[in-house]
C-alpha cells in the first residue's frame, strides 16, 4: 500500500507529520512524495494534516480535503484520513459534511490514526522522523499546547495545556537528525521561551539550546515563536556567546497600543517592548528581529493603528509579517467583543503597514551590500544558488541568490562565504568569495 501525507499549516504540523511518517515507513508501506499529484500510480491512501488556526488556513485545509475527495471519487485514491487542528476543532461538522473521508482524527490522535492504517505503534520510534524538509535542516518541536489566554487565539482550545518534552529526549532526537545530515535546527513550539516551566519549574530554553548545540554535526540552531513577557535574559547571553545559536529572534508582538493589547489579553505595553528590543540589540549585536502584528483587532481605531505604525517605524524590525484580525469561534475575543473593524479597513491597514515595512526591510538589506557572510546553500537550479545567512529562516524570510553557471554535485546543505552585491526589500544577490 502506498501512503501520501500532505501537511497544511505551520512547521509544528510538519514535525507531527514527520513523526507519523517514521511509523508508517517502518511498517513496510511505501511513502508517496507529498507533492505527487493524485492519479494513476499515485497513493492508495491520502492523509491530510490540517490547520484550524485562522480563516485562510482553514479554507486551504478544506480545499485540500476536497481535492482528495475528488481523486477518490475518480477512483485514484482508496482511502482518505484527516487529522490535525482542523479535524480536532470541527470533528463532528466535518464528519457530517464530508462523508467521503474514511476517518477524522484530532491533533494528538496519532496512535488511533496508525491503528486505522493497520500500523502498530512503535515506542522506539517516538522521537524519530522521516524528514519532508531538505535534508540539511529540520524543525524541532520542544513542547505541545499553550498556557496563554490571548483573546484572538484558538490554539489552547485545540492543542491543550503547555507540555514540555524532556530535554534528553530532545537531545536524542537531535542526534538522530544530525546523523541523517541535518545541520540547521529550527526550534519551534507555541511559546519556546515557556519551555521547562512544567518539568523543571523554571524557564529552561537557554540550557536546552546549549545542550543541543553540543550535538555533533549541528552548525546552526534557530529559535522561533518567542513570547515577549518575562523573556529569559540568559538566552540572550547564550546567543551572544555561542556561535551555533543564530543571532535571530522570532518574537510575535502583535501590537503596541495599551488598549488593544489589553483587549488581546496580552500583558505587554509599548514601553516594555521598546526596552526589550533595546536589550536584544545591546546584548546581541547584529541580531535580526522578526515579529508579527495583527491589524483590525477589536478596539483598534485609526488612532491606535497610527501608534502601531510609529512603533514599527521606530523599532525597524529586520523582518515583519502581519495578519488581519479573524474572529475565531470559541475564543475569548469572539465571545466578548464585536468584530467591529470592516474588512475593507483591515485590508487597507494591512497594506499600509506592509508598505512601511517594505521600506525598512529594503534599507536593512541594502546596508548589507559589500559585507561578507557565511551562508548555507538550500538548492541549486536554473543557474542560481539559493542560500541563507543566520538572519534568514527558511520559508518565511528572503533568500541570498548567487548566480552560478554550474555548481558542484551535492553542494546543497554546505556552507560557503559570499559577498552581498545587491538587495531589494526581500531578497539579496551575492557572489562567492
Amino acid at each position: 500500500m502506498k501512503v501520501q501525507v500532505i501537511t497544511l499549516g505551520c512547521s509544528k504540523n510538519r514535525v507531527d507529520s514527520e513523526h507519523l511518517l517514521s511509523q508508517i515507513a517502518a511498517s513496510g508501506m511505501e511513502i508517496s512524495p507529498e507533492e505527487a499529484p493524485f492519479g494513476p500510480g499515485g497513493a492508495d491512501v491520502v492523509i491530510l494534516n490540517t490547520c484550524g488556526f485562522i480563516a485562510d488556513a482553514k479554507q486551504e485545509s478544506v480545499e485540500a480535503i476536497m481535492q482528495a475527495v475528488k481523486a477518490k471519487l475518480e477512483g485514484f485514491v482508496k482511502r482518505i484520513y484527516v487529522f490535525g487542528c482542523l479535524s480536532q476543532r470541527y470533528h463532528s461538522e466535518l464528519e457530517a459534511e464530508i462523508p467521503e473521508v474514511d476517518g477524522f482524527f484530532g491533533a494528538n490522535d496519532t496512535r488511533a490514526l496508525l491503528a486505522a492504517l493497520g500500523v502498530k505503534y512503535s515506542p522506539s520510534l517516538e522521537f524519530r522522523r522521516r524528514l519532508t524538509t531538505p535534508r540539511h535542516y529540520a524543525y524541532l518541536k520542544i513542547s505541545e499546547g499553550c498556557d496563554r489566554s490571548c483573546a484572538y487565539c484558538a490554539i489552547p482550545g485545540i492543542r491543550g495545556r503547555h507540555i514540555s518534552v524532556d530535554m534528553e529526549a530532545l537531545a536524542d532526537e537531535t542526534e538522530s537528525l544530525a546523523a541523517s545530515g541535518v545541520k540547521e535546527l529550527i526550534v519551534v513550539a507555541q511559546d519556546t521561551t515557556y519551555y521547562g516551566l512544567d518539568l523543571y519549574r523554571k524557564r529552561m530554553i537557554a540550557p536546552l539550546l546549549d545542550r543541543l548545540s553540543q550535538v555533533g554535526g549541528i552548525e546552526w540552531i534557530r529559535l522561533h515563536y518567542s513570547y515577549p513577557e518575562a523573556f529569559p535574559e540568559d538566552l540572550l547571553h547564550l546567543m551572544a556567546s555561542n556561535p551555533k545559536i543564530c543571532k535571530y529572534i522570532d518574537i510575535p508582538l502583535q501590537h503596541c497600543d495599551k488598549k488593544v493589547l489589553e483587549m488581546m489579553r496580552r500583558p505587554s505595553d509599548e514601553a516594555s517592548m521598546r526596552a526589550l528590543v533595546e536589550k536584544f540589540r545591546t546584548i546581541v549585536p547584529g541580531v535580526a528581529l522578526r515579529t508579527t502584528m495583527i491589524v483590525g483587532h477589536p478596539g483598534e481605531t485609526e488612532r491606535e493603528f497610527k501608534r502601531l505604525l510609529k512603533f514599527v517605524e521606530d523599532m525597524r524590525f529586520e523582518r515583519l509579517g502581519a495578519f488581519t484580525y479573524s474572529e475565531e469561534e470559541g475564543t475569548y475575543g469572539a465571545l466578548n467583543y464585536k468584530d467591529s473593524v470592516p474588512e475593507r479597513i483591515k485590508r487597507e491597514r494591512y497594506d499600509r503597514l506592509m508598505e512601511l515595512q517594505s521600506g525598512i526591510s529594503l534599507e536593512c538589506n541594502t546596508a548589507r551590500i559589500g559585507s561578507t557572510e557565511r551562508v548555507i546553500v538550500d538548492s541549486f537550479s536554473d543557474g542560481e544558488l539559493i542560500c541563507r545567512s543566520q538572519t534568514e529562516s527558511p520559508e518565511v524570510d528572503g533568500q541570498i541568490i548567487v548566480p552560478l553557471k554550474a555548481a558542484p554535485a551535492g553542494i546543497e546543505g554546505n556552507f560557503i562565504n559570499v559577498k552581498i552585491t545587491d538587495a531589494d526589500y526581500y531578497d539579496m544577490s551575492a557572489q562567492i568569495i
